[in-house]
């Protein structure tokens, strides 16, 4: 709230790379693959499930958490979130923290020990 009682609408900082905005530019958290902006934003749209979670769990462990929500929304993070557990790594507790979610078990119990 503002000084005089008012709600202040949220603001969104601006992406901490203008180039993430471009759909011919790599951005700088895939670090790993000479994947551009717009071969991303496909393989987040791409039907095949697997696909996408691996591409939304690298987004979600490798980019700065202002420039995440370029690609996603709150509310896909939320109803993939068993699914994307496994491609979040050490990120996982951080989101759910953010998410307001329950702090997840890793490895899940049902995985059980090789």
């Amino acid at each position: 709230m503002g000084y005089d009682g008012r709600v202040k609408p949220v603001t969104r900082l601006p992406p901490t790379s203008a180039s993430l905005l471009d759909d011919g530019a790599r951005p700088y958290f895939l670090w790993w693959t000479d994947t551009t902006v717009g071969q991303l934003k496909g393989h987040l749209q791409s039907a095949d499930v697997e696909e996408r979670d691996y591409w939304l769990g690298a987004v979600l462990r490798e980019a700065n958490t202002r420039d995440v929500f370029l690609f996603t929304t709150e509310s896909e993070i939320r109803s993939l979130w068993n699914q994307l557990l496994r491609h979040l790594g050490r990120s996982r507790d951080m989101w759910a923290w953010l998410l307001g979610l329950p702090r997840p078990t890793w490895p899940p119990p049902e995985a059980g020990r090789a």
